[in-house]
């Protein structure tokens, strides 16, 4: 419950575009008292839906925790019982998904280093209503979004 709390704090600053926030790229970096994130919108969103929410990709830290957790937001709910697939120039990820977040399963270290090293990141998943969702997000940006993320938070 707390986890869930504290992704809406972030979703909800995220939507906002606080002022305090550095554009690194495509890349979005935020510094809030009790936790940062770099965040960014896909370039491009495909899929065959009527109606759909806000779409993105955070990354971020908790109270300087040392450990950075991959959240990928759809703007819908996933159906649950499929993985959202995170593919990285070549490298391909399983993600759980819940509500309409998905994380991954404790390889967060393993797909930020697969980001920093790639040029795009594609992410299918599946709605509750069974709507396949392809949403293409370019990592231009994302190395230096994440050094400062390493860094300064």
């Amino acid at each position: 419950m707390k986890r869930k709390v504290i992704l809406l704090v972030i979703i909800s600053l995220f939507l906002s575009f606080p002022l305090g926030a550095i554009e690194i790229g495509k890349w979005n970096f935020v510094v809030e008292d009790n936790f940062c994130y770099i965040g960014s919108a896909p370039i491009k969103a495909e899929g065959n839906y009527t109606k759909r929410g806000d779409t993105y990709v955070l990354v971020y830290r908790i109270n300087k925790s040392p450990d950075k957790i991959v959240q990928v937001t759809a703007g819908y709910n996933y159906d649950e019982s499929k993985s959202v697939i995170v593919k990285i120039d070549q490298t391909t990820f399983d993600f759980f998904g819940k509500d309409d977040t998905a994380w991954t399963k404790d390889k967060d270290n393993e797909v930020t280093f697969a980001m920093k090293k790639g040029i795009t990141m594609i992410i299918q998943g599946h709605s509750s209503r069974g709507t396949l969702t392809t949403d293409t997000y370019t990592l231009k940006g994302f190395t230096a979004a994440f050094n400062k993320l390493s860094k300064d938070c």
